[in-house]
């Protein structure tokens, strides 16, 4: 009598329901995770570059190096 009273188990498209539960999943976090990197890495290091070469000057940054010595071959 035990027995009638247990309902039986779900075995057509169980997997199906899975998959589809699981697809559901991953794609919300890796949405989440991408934005979270293009707003916590990308942007700032995208800022961070343009902050640098607004005012860089190549034949200034040049000059400094060769009269530190770095390089063999200008005097």
């Amino acid at each position: 009598m035990a027995s009638s009273a247990l309902a039986k188990p779900q075995m057509r498209g169980l997997l199906a329901k899975h998959l589809q539960f699981h697809v559901v999943g991953a794609l919300i976090v890796s949405l989440s995770v991408a934005t979270f990197y293009k707003l916590a890495v990308a942007e700032p290091r995208k800022k961070a570059y343009a902050d640098f070469y607004r005012n860089y000057d190549a034949m200034k940054d040049f000059e400094e190096m060769r009269k530190a010595g770095i390089f063999q071959s200008t005097k």
